[in-house]
């Protein structure tokens, strides 16, 4: 057994994906420029690296600056270039899954009041957490072996919903205000520090 395979075997994880950060954001151009949208996003996503409180993180992506930036915080690079994001989380979850973590917590990286995730896998089924316009999905706690296929994008949560129901395993639905805030359009950015 590999030492890392030995960091994540039993363990719940956090899985992150990160676009790059030149590129995030541009919902929020009429508000900020290229420079502070950048800022924010590599901000709001060391936010959630951070939350992780001890649990190890993986970073998804597809951008050499977003790889180094993962890499400095101490989480593991999964690339999958090209793949757009329910496929590149698909891929990080399997990943996660053949290095043997038993729950893993799939948290976006646009969360700047992001605290501590790890209760979001003390549940055995899957737990959802919703955007604040209970449109989106912000995190989804799952079991590394859950038969879950992904949906992001708007209406998500209810896919989401409805795919946890099919796996056959308990869902809990958490509505958790640190968590349901993200930053997608300038009036998001009320409250964000830096912003």
């Amino acid at each position: 057994m590999s030492s890392e395979g030995d960091r994540w075997r039993g363990r719940s994880a956090v899985l992150v994906p990160v676009k790059a950060f030149h590129r995030a954001k541009l919902r929020l151009a009429p508000a900020l420029s290229p420079e502070r949208r950048r800022d924010l996003a590599r901000s709001m996503a060391t936010q959630v690296v951070r939350s992780a409180a001890g649990l190890p993180v993986a970073v998804v992506c597809d951008d050499e600056e977003v790889a180094t930036w993962a890499r400095s915080l101490g989480a593991l690079v999964v690339w999958e270039p090209g793949r757009g994001l329910n496929q590149a989380v698909q891929e990080g979850f399997a990943h996660l899954g053949r290095l043997g973590v038993h729950a893993v917590i799939v948290a976006a990286g646009d969360l700047p009041q992001a605290t501590d995730l790890r209760w979001v896998s003390d549940y055995p089924g899957i737990t959802i957490v919703p955007d604040r316009r209970r449109d989106g999905t912000n995190v989804i706690g799952l079991p590394g072996d859950a038969p879950f296929t992904f949906s992001y994008g708007p209406g998500s949560f209810a896919r989401h919903v409805q795919e946890a129901h099919a796996a056959g395993v308990p869902v809990r639905v958490v509505h958790s205000a640190p968590l349901g805030w993200d930053v997608d359009v300038p009036e998001d950015l009320v409250g964000v520090p830096g912003a």
